[in-house]
């Protein structure tokens, strides 16, 4: 299998390494970094062919993310996360994806999908109100997916809620400067946006429940099996591949610094049976998260592609084989670099940087293991979990 993408990004992995302190500095991607991703097509990859998309099986995507990740843990988050966005937006009524595409196809969406947003029905469609945090890369994009609740003409939130995702234009959110000070990820730009009494179409608001089960690619007519997976298969998909493939690049800056480091003991790392066993540890470590993500979400298009059904028990496995990799390559970090030595810490020396960026991509709401383990363990032994917060990332 090729992957015309990945090869590109390789050509391209020493620009995008070079670039990683610049996009620290700006607090977002710096416009080179922007225009490498837009070269190489890599938010294009999930994007559906009739709008200059590449339709990449899911694995391609994941494994160009690690890869783009492993030279800039903030440009691998962005291609990860906006990346994802042309996968639902294909699923979206063909109006607005006109309206997003139909003029320039390298038009990037953002979003975030938390339900901080309330609906209010108007004639045509509703008014939304809200603010939400984590817009990664919103910088440059022109688009937004945000999620909300419906709510009544009174604008009370229904009961039970009913969770939607609304597709805005630039022109009807603001977004927050100075919103996004951290100490990892910082390149991603993750800022806060505000939309005030924006007035949205009925035909921009895509039933939640829908991308979650997958229904909503069937009633769209879509027949690539991509975009018949489930939301929480495909959207945790680009947020652990980049913390995976930044673990991947926290190793590899690990092994140079180690190659010809003397300890202050006077004996070479390389000599140190100690040293060399905890990089072997952390290397397997990630080998294996790696392997496991990938296998997760090819199993379940393989499931899709033959027709079958993918069950809420089966959803809730793979969200804790997603999850559980991406502790898994975070701990192995924390042993190598523990072992790094202090001029690892310094700032003009890369691993640092990847440091502080695996433990605030572990941060996010999808790594979160509590819930989803304990979802899948009762699933797998026979009992239904019940309806609410348990089930809401599943």
């Amino acid at each position: 299998m090729t992957n015309p993408i990945l090869d590109a990004v390789e050509a391209r992995a020493d620009e995008i390494s070079a670039l990683g302190p610049a996009n620290e500095a700006l607090g977002r991607l710096d416009d080179q970094a922007v225009k490498v991703l837009r070269d190489v097509g890599a938010i294009r990859m999930l994007q559906p062919k009739a709008y200059g998309g590449h339709e990449l099986h899911p694995r391609e995507f994941a494994e160009t993310v690690m890869r783009i990740a492993a030279c800039d843990g903030a440009t691998g988050w962005v291609a990860g996360v906006v990346g994802v966005h042309p996968w639902e937006m294909a699923m979206a009524d063909p109006r607005v994806q006109e309206e997003v595409w139909g003029a320039d196809p390298d038009t990037w969406i953002a979003s975030p999908y938390a339900p901080m947003g309330l609906l209010r029905p108007v004639d045509g469609g509703y008014v939304f109100n809200g603010r939400w945090q984590f817009s990664s890369g919103t910088d440059h994009c022109q688009w937004i997916f945000l999620g909300g609740f419906l709510a009544d003409a009174d604008g009370n939130r229904l009961n039970p809620p009913r969770s939607v995702h609304v597709i805005l234009p630039r022109a009807d959110y603001e977004i927050v400067e100075d919103s996004w000070n951290v100490v990892g990820l910082r390149g991603t730009g993750s800022k806060d946006v505000v939309v005030k009494d924006a007035f949205v179409p009925a035909y921009r608001v895509i039933e939640y429940a829908k991308v979650v089960d997958g229904s909503l690619a069937a009633e769209s007519g879509l027949t690539n099996p991509a975009y018949r997976l489930p939301f929480s298969a495909a959207f945790p998909l680009g947020i652990t591949s980049a913390v995976i493939g930044m673990c991947e690049g926290a190793l590899a800056h690990h092994l140079a610094h180690q190659r010809d480091r003397v300890q202050i003991t006077g004996q070479a790392v390389r000599d140190d049976p100690y040293v060399l066993y905890a990089v072997g540890e952390a290397a397997a470590e990630i080998a294996a998260s790696r392997a496991a993500l990938l296998d997760n979400v090819s199993r379940m298009y393989d499931m899709v592609a033959a027709g079958q059904e993918i069950t809420f028990e089966r959803r809730a496995v793979g969200r804790r084989t997603q999850a559980a990799a991406a502790w898994r390559a975070v701990r192995a970090v924390d042993e190598i670099v523990a072992r790094s030595g202090g001029n690892a810490m310094r700032l003009d020396n890369p691993i640092q940087r990847f440091w502080r960026d695996v433990h605030t991509g572990l941060a996010h709401a999808i790594h979160v293991p509590g819930a989803v383990f304990h979802a899948s363990a009762l699933t797998e032994i026979g009992v239904e979990p019940p309806q609410g917060p348990m089930r809401s990332m599943i």
